[in-house]
């Protein structure tokens, strides 16, 4: 159950779900299995209790089984390293999770295994080779580098929680909106559901900000409903938190103030693609599609982030509340 304290999100796409979410759900712990991706058994516990596989089918709704186990797998990746790093001394050693990033990345733009390379390096290269078979070969050069931002911003929150440096809300927010990983998932739609957008739409500065902005939405959800966890966990790289920091303000307060920029960004999104240009008839097609891809991972990320045990502590939260009552 969600807490009371969490605010009610504005979101004006329907839920929907993947034709194949039970044959993904019996498939999610094989990869994660092979490539020896959680590392004991109580990481293991935290990541089926997570149900990752439940954002996956809510995100694309409408591709088909193998792209959707790709996504599904990169997710798991993803997942179960900042389960690593949030359980470890490895999130707060920033030079030895630059150096890990460095081989991975490698690994994901085409560098041949070694005989050194540990099994989640390996899981990346098995990933490179199932987008190529898959035709995905224009996704892949975006696709790394979201993953390349994604890994250099894990970089960047190591070394924050090793000084306890909490950012202003302005280096946060753009801080976020990599180390959410959410610009991954959306280069994969383009593949995932098989579209073409030419590389003039892409680069077309209402599309760049559609992006932009829905990376933003993204971020903010994931942040409001995980607050609880952060705060169990002592981690401060979190939009209430840092908005209830930087201000001054009660944690009550910056729940309702993030969940504000949260639906404003969404009422921004809206009247942005109204403004979108015709591109041709054929393009305009594949960019509907491309813009029904955002919403569907607007609505599928908010559907799991509220229901999901990952981001479920709500004595932690309620106790935080209290202790502030107790103090004015």
């Amino acid at each position: 159950m969600k807490s009371p304290l969490i605010p009610e999100l504005y979101c004006p796409f329907p839920s929907r779900v993947n034709k194949y979410v039970n044959v993904l759900e019996d498939y999610a712990t094989e990869w994660v299995t092979r490539f020896h991706l959680v590392e004991d058994e109580s990481a293991y516990r935290r990541f089926l209790k997570a149900k990752f596989y439940l954002l996956i089918a809510g995100c694309y709704p409408d591709c088909e089984l193998e792209e959707l186990k790709i996504a599904n797998d990169w997710l798991s990746w993803q997942m179960t390293w900042d389960i690593t790093c949030e359980t470890s001394e490895l999130g707060k050693q920033p030079e030895k999770l630059k150096a890990l990033h460095q081989r991975f990345i490698e690994v994901l733009n085409g560098a041949e295994l070694r005989s050194d390379d540990i099994p989640r390096t390996r899981a990346f290269h098995d990933l490179r080779q199932r987008i190529l078979q898959a035709k995905g070969a224009r996704t892949l050069p975006y696709f790394v580098s979201a993953v390349n931002d994604y890994l250099r911003a894990c970089t960047q929150e190591a070394a924050n929680l090793k000084q306890s440096a909490i950012p202003d809300v302005e280096t946060y927010i753009v801080l976020r909106r990599l180390s959410a990983s959410g610009d991954s998932y959306i280069e994969l739609i383009e593949f995932i559901d098989h579209l073409t957008i030419p590389d003039f739409v892409r680069e077309h500065n209402i599309i760049k900000e559609l992006k932009l902005m829905t990376n933003n939405i993204l971020a903010w959800c994931n942040d409001i409903f995980s607050a609880p966890k952060e705060i169990a966990e002592g981690d401060f790289h979190n939009l209430v938190l840092v908005l209830q920091y930087q201000q001054q303000i009660p944690l009550e307060q910056a729940f309702k103030l993030a969940a504000e920029m949260h639906d404003r960004e969404i009422i921004n999104l809206l009247e942005l693609e109204a403004s979108i240009p015709s591109f041709g008839k054929e393009v305009d097609a594949e960019v509907a599609k491309y813009i029904t891809g955002l919403h569907s991972w607007i609505r599928g990320n908010l559907d799991w982030s509220s229901t999901t045990a990952r981001y479920h502590s709500r004595e932690s939260l309620e106790r935080q509340v209290v202790a502030e009552l107790t103090v004015a």
